[in-house]
C-alpha cells in the first residue's frame, strides 16, 4: 500500500498563497521515493485560484467549505485539518511555515500525536525515510533530523523551495461542507496596507535600521524599494522605536525571510536580525561602519553614508530599468 502525503493549502481572501504551491511542488518531487500519493486540503469559503494547482502537478484537492471559515480560526482549522489527515490516512502532512503555519502545525501535530519539524530548508529521502534539515542556534548551524512517529508533520520555510510547473490534464476537486465549525477562537478582521508587499513572501526586500536616524528618513528605503518593486523591511530596533510597523520586522522575533535579494541599509547586523535574513540568496549591505557585522555575510557591501548612497542608487536603478 502506498503512503499518502497531504499538503495543507493556505488561503487568504480566497486565494491560495505562494508558499502552498512551493509545498505542493516539493511533495510531488518526494512522492516517488516515498512510494506516496499526494493529496491536498484547503479550508475556507470560496477559493478563486484553485485551478492553478493543476499547473503545479496536483491531482487531488479537498475543499473544506463554510462561509464562517473565510478568516483563520485556530480551533476550527486544527480540528478540520486533523480530520482531513485521518480521512485520507496520511503519513505526511506538509505546509508552509508562515505565521498561520507556525500556529497551526503544532496544534495539529498534538492532536495527531505526530512528530513535528518546523522551518525546514531541505527535504530529502534516505533509506525510505524523510531527512529534514532546519536551521538552529539563530541560523548559525543546520541540523538534519528524521521523525519516528507514524504521522509526520513538516512546515517549510517560505521562498526556499521552488514552485515548479508540471501541469496535469485534470484535477479532482472534492468539496466537504463543514457544519458547525468550532469557532471558539477566530480572526475577526484582517487589515493590510494596500499596495505593499509582505516581506515574508517578497522576492526582493529593502530593509532599514537605526542608521536612518529617524522615521522621516524611511522615505529613502521606500523609494529604493519602489524602484526595485521590493518589500520594505525593518530591524527590531526600528520597530521597537515605533518608526515602522511590526509586520515589517525582519529577524528572530519578527519574520524569517529568504528573498533572492536582501538590501540592508543602516543595519549593523545584530545576531537577532541575521537569524531572520541570512538565508537570502544575495545580500547587499550599506553601512558607514566598515567593520559592521552585516558585512561578514554580505555578498556585496558599500561602506558609505546611506544618505548619499541611497538617492544615487535609486536613480541609477530607475535609469537602468527605463
Amino acid at each position: 500500500m502506498s503512503n499518502i502525503i497531504l499538503v495543507f493549502l493556505e488561503q487568504r481572501d480566497g486565494f491560495i498563497k505562494k508558499g502552498s504551491f512551493e509545498a505542493v511542488s516539493k511533495a510531488i518531487e518526494l512522492a516517488p521515493a516515498l512510494n506516496a500519493e499526494v493529496h491536498s486540503a484547503v479550508i475556507g469559503d470560496s477559493i478563486n485560484n484553485i485551478d492553478l494547482l493543476k499547473k503545479y502537478g496536483l491531482k487531488k484537492v479537498t475543499v473544506y467549505k463554510n462561509s464562517s471559515l473565510h478568516n483563520y480560526s485556530s480551533s476550527a482549522y486544527s480540528k478540520i485539518l486533523t480530520d482531513a489527515v485521518k480521512n485520507v490516512n496520511a503519513n505526511y502532512l506538509i505546509m508552509s511555515n508562515t505565521a498561520l503555519g507556525k500556529d497551526l502545525a503544532p496544534l495539529v501535530s498534538v492532536s495527531l500525536q505526530a512528530g513535528l519539524v518546523v522551518d525546514a530548508v531541505s527535504l530529502e529521502t534516505e533509506n525510505d525515510n524523510l531527512k529534514i534539515t532546519r536551521p538552529i542556534y539563530a541560523g548559525k548551524a543546520l541540523e538534519s533530523v528524521t521523525i519516528s512517529t507514524n504521522i509526520k508533520v513538516v512546515s517549510l520555510r517560505p521562498n526556499v523551495f521552488k514552485a515548479i510547473e508540471n501541469e496535469v490534464l485534470e484535477i479532482e476537486i472534492s468539496t466537504v461542507d463543514v457544519t458547525d465549525p468550532d469557532l471558539s477562537c477566530k480572526v475577526i478582521e484582517l487589515k493590510k496596507s494596500e499596495g505593499k508587499l509582505d516581506v515574508a513572501e517578497a522576492d526582493i526586500i529593502v530593509s532599514g535600521g537605526r542608521g536612518l536616524k529617524g522615521p522621516e528618513h524611511f522615505e529613502l528605503i521606500e523609494n529604493l524599494a519602489g524602484a526595485l518593486n521590493a518589500a520594505v523591511g525593518a530591524s527590531r530596533a526600528v520597530v521597537d522605536a515605533g518608526w515602522r510597523p511590526h509586520r515589517e520586522q525582519v529577524g528572530q522575533t519578527g519574520k524569517t525571510v529568504t528573498p533572492t535579494l536582501y538590501v540592508a541599509c543602516g543595519i549593523s547586523g545584530a545576531i537577532q536580525h541575521l537569524a531572520g535574513m541570512s538565508s537570502s540568496k544575495y545580500i547587499v549591505a550599506i553601512n558607514k561602519d566598515k567593520d559592521a557585522p552585516i558585512f561578514s555575510i554580505a555578498d556585496y557591501g558599500i561602506a558609505g553614508d546611506l544618505f548619499e548612497v541611497l538617492p544615487v542608487l535609486t536613480e541609477e536603478i530607475k535609469k537602468a530599468k527605463a
